[in-house]
């Protein structure tokens, strides 16, 4: 089978390996699609984890199951988490599945860029979810970005009526304003530099639009809010000097939502007063849970989210290092999905 497999930021490759076996607890996926994940284009952060298969957004149809599985049966169309947590330690207790020692270690075999993926019982068990009848692939492998987007608006307590601040307009950008709507922003305000997603993002709801390479970002937003401010101001780019800014547009009592981490060696020097006598409170929230990607699921199913708005490049697996370029780009492109051919590769 075939996979698109990352040496480093300027190498990824084509490349033939053997069909994983499937144990008595595992099943085989044929990958129907898989996104290009906006964080994977972040050179520090896939690098170090590099030689790795590219791709943890999959969807697909199980070709196989193991002899002991019971839930899941050859045909069936699925979406799987390339991690799983165990359920039963004090981190998954609490419901913080991404801090949890097995969610850590797990994966899916050997990514999501691959022909066939081996999802092991772990992953399956816990994290692997059937894809609704009305449900295309391509939706499907919007579960796990979509599930990143729910976790940090519930960690940040998003309330009926807020106005919602939302700095980077890329996909995950789009997703969280489609999602905050869904949630009860009352105001949603976007704020860019590329006006091919400023336009995009007043399709998709906003309300107020900052283009900050026109106007600072706290002029902008103190302008379309009257002073007031925003109760929730979302970070998307992993920059330190914007979660700077994005502290300054959050209103008393309001929050700020750190959705990407900062580039390494970065840091933030905050006067602790100024967060105190506001009480402004700083989120952070990092990838999602099993809770996150049924509620996902969910909206995807009601069309909040879906691949129609927001995948505006598909490409077949062979060009999968021009999907992660696109993606790497601030240009006129939201998604970047690699679709499989539905004949595929043999068994």
């Amino acid at each position: 089978m075939k996979v698109a497999k990352l040496y480093s930021f300027n190498d990824i490759r084509i490349e033939d390996v053997p069909v994983p076996e499937v144990g008595p607890h595992e099943a085989l996926i044929k990958t129907r699609a898989c996104g290009i994940c906006s964080g994977d284009v972040m050179p520090w952060y896939i690098e170090k984890k590099a030689p790795l298969v590219l791709g943890h957004e999959p969807a697909g149809e199980i070709v196989e199951t193991g002899s002991e599985v019971s839930s899941f049966k050859k045909g069936d169309r699925v979406f799987t988490h390339h991690h799983a947590p165990c359920f039963r330690c004090r981190f998954c207790r609490r419901g913080d599945y991404v801090q949890c020692e097995t969610w850590k270690e797990s994966c899916i075999i050997p990514g999501g860029v691959s022909e066939y993926i081996l999802v092991p019982r772990v992953n399956l068990e816990n994290d692997t979810i059937h894809i609704p009848e009305n449900m295309g692939f391509e939706d499907a492998a919007l579960i796990e970005p979509a599930a990143c987007v729910l976790k940090g608006l519930k960690r940040a307590r998003i309330r009926q009526g807020d106005t919602v601040l939302v700095i980077g307009l890329g996909v995950m950008g789009m997703i969280n304003i489609m999602a905050a709507r869904h949630l009860g922003a009352d105001r949603i305000i976007g704020a860019d530099m590329i006006k091919y997603r400023l336009d995009k993002a007043r399709e998709f709801g906003a309300d107020d639009l900052v283009d900050v390479s026109a106007i600072s970002l706290f002029d902008g937003v103190r302008e379309a809010t009257r002073g007031e401010m925003a109760e929730l101001v979302i970070v998307g780019p992993n920059s330190a000097d914007a979660m700077m800014q994005g502290l300054r547009c959050v209103s008393p009592g309001g929050q700020a939502l750190f959705f990407t981490p900062a580039k390494p060696g970065e840091t933030l020097v905050i006067d602790p007063n100024k967060l105190y006598f506001s009480d402004i409170n700083i989120i952070t929230s990092y990838s999602c849970g099993p809770s996150d990607t049924a509620d996902a699921c969910e909206m995807i199913g009601k069309g909040i989210v879906s691949a129609e708005k927001v995948v505006t490049h598909r490409f077949p697996l062979e060009k999968t290092e021009e999907a992660f370029r696109l993606t790497s780009l601030p240009c006129e492109s939201l998604k970047a999905m690699i679709v499989f051919n539905q004949a595929g590769g043999a068994l």
